[in-house]
C-alpha cells in the first residue's frame, strides 16, 4: 500500500494525497512581465487537407487527428510573465474565421500544452484554441524554491487573458487546471472570461482539502508519512527519480485513464520530459506539500458565467461519490448557468482518455455562446 502512495506521486493530472506542510509565504509576483516572442502559430487551413477526420452522427463534430508533438514543440511561443518565462501555443481555425469565442486550455499537475494534442484541431474549427503551460509544468519556467499556490496559476491565466488573448475567452481545464480556470473566473473584476469548461475538476492543489472523504481520513498516517519524506531533500529526489522512470508513468497512467489504448509512447514522453528539467523536482515537492487552496464549493456560487462540467466516471483521484463530485454533480438541479454530462467508462483526463465524448459535448455548448 505504501508503494502504490508514492507511485501516486507522480506527475500525473491530480495530486496524491498529501497532508498538511505549509511553505512560508513568498512573493514572487511583483514583477514586471512582457511578452517577448509569439508570432507563432498554426492556421489549420495550412494542414487541412492532409489530416484524416471523422464525423460523429449523433453531434455533427467533425474530429480531425491528433497534432504530432513534435509540430507543438516546435511551434510553441514565449511569454514573459513577472519575470517568469512561460510557453504557450495558439492554433488558429479555417481561414482565421472563427465563430465561436476563443478557448484556453490549461492542463492539469504534471502534464503540459501537448496533453491536448488530441483536442487542438478539432476545436480549432470554429475557434482560436490557445494552450498555456503552467509556471513550473512544461516548457515554462520551474523556478528553484517557488511557493507555488493556486492563485499564482490563476493570476497568470487572468494575466494571458489581457496581454494575449485579449477577447473574451472560454476557459477549459483538467484536474488543477479546472480550479485555476474556477479561480480566475470567480475574480468579479474580470471581463475578459466568456464560459467554464470543467473536466474532473479537482478539490485542491492537493487532498489537503477533501477532509470530508473517508478515503482519506482513512489514510491519514501513512499521508503524514509520506509528507514527511517529501520535506527531505534527499529522500524526496529518490522517490521523483523512480517516479518519473519510464515504466512507472505507465503504470500510474493505466490506472487513471479508462481507455488504456490513449497511454502510449507520446503520452509517457509528454509526462516524462519536463520531469527532467531543473526545478521539476522543486515543483513537485512544493505543489503536493503547499497549502490546497480556495474550495471550488466556496466559488461556484461566485460564478454566474455559462458553465459546462464533463467528469469521467472512472476516476480514481475525484471520483463521482466522493465530495467534489457530488458537489459538482449536483449544481445543474440548484442553478440554471450550469450543464453536467457524465462520460462513461472515462478517467480522470476525459479530453485525452475518449476525445470524441468529448468533443461531442465541448463543441454545441461553446457554439451557444458564440452569440450570446
Amino acid at each position: 500500500m505504501a508503494g502504490g502512495a508514492v507511485k501516486a506521486t507522480a506527475f500525473l493530472q491530480r495530486p496524491p494525497l498529501i497532508l498538511p506542510h505549509r511553505h512560508p509565504p513568498v512573493n514572487h509576483l511583483n514583477v514586471r512581465r512582457r511578452r517577448f516572442t509569439g508570432a507563432n502559430s498554426i492556421n489549420l487551413t495550412n494542414s487541412f487537407a492532409c489530416r484524416s477526420t471523422t464525423t460523429n452522427a449523433a453531434s455533427g463534430v467533425l474530429t480531425i487527428a491528433p497534432l504530432e508533438v513534435k509540430t507543438i514543440k516546435e511551434t510553441c511561443s514565449k511569454w514573459e510573465w513577472r519575470g517568469y518565462t512561460i510557453n504557450y501555443f495558439k492554433y488558429q481555425g479555417q481561414n482565421g474565421q472563427k465563430s465561436n469565442p476563443p478557448l484556453l486550455l490549461v492542463h492539469g499537475f504534471g502534464a503540459s500544452v501537448a496533453h491536448w494534442r488530441r483536442n487542438i484541431p478539432t476545436l480549432a474549427q470554429t475557434s482560436t484554441v490557445y494552450a498555456i503551460d503552467l509556471l513550473g509544468f512544461g516548457a515554462s519556467d520551474k523556478p528553484i524554491g517557488f511557493a507555488y499556490t493556486m492563485e499564482t496559476w490563476a493570476q497568470l491565466i487572468l494575466d494571458f487573458l489581457e496581454e494575449i488573448v485579449q477577447k473574451p475567452t472560454v476557459l477549459v481545464g483538467n484536474s488543477v487546471g479546472s480550479l485555476a480556470c474556477v479561480i480566475a473566473a470567480a475574480d468579479a473584476q474580470n471581463s475578459l472570461v466568456k464560459g467554464l469548461v470543467l473536466l474532473n475538476c479537482a478539490g485542491g492543489m492537493n487532498n489537503k482539502a477533501i477532509v470530508d472523504d473517508w478515503r482519506i481520513k482513512l489514510l491519514f498516517p501513512l499521508l503524514w508519512f509520506i509528507d514527511f519524506l517529501l520535506k527531505r531533500k534527499g529522500i524526496a529526489s529518490f522517490i521523483f527519480e523512480r517516479v518519473r522512470q519510464r515504466e512507472s508513468l505507465r503504470n500510474i497512467l493505466l490506472s487513471v485513464y479508462g481507455n488504456k489504448d490513449s497511454v502510449d509512447d507520446d503520452l509517457i514522453e509528454i509526462i516524462r520530459e519536463p520531469a527532467l528539467d531543473e526545478g521539476a523536482l522543486d515543483a513537485f515537492v512544493s505543489i503536493v506539500t503547499g497549502p490546497p487552496g480556495p474550495n471550488p464549493v466556496q466559488l461556484m456560487p461566485k460564478i454566474k458565467l455559462p458553465v459546462l462540467i464533463l467528469w469521467g466516471d472512472d476516476d480514481p483521484f475525484t471520483p463521482l461519490d466522493g465530495p467534489v463530485g457530488k458537489y459538482f454533480s449536483s449544481l445543474p438541479s440548484k442553478v440554471q448557468n450550469v450543464s453536467l454530462s457524465v462520460l462513461q467508462g472515462v478517467g480522470h483526463c476525459p479530453h485525452d482518455d475518449r476525445p470524441n465524448l468529448v468533443h461531442e459535448k465541448l463543441v454545441p455548448w461553446v457554439a451557444t455562446l458564440s452569440s450570446s
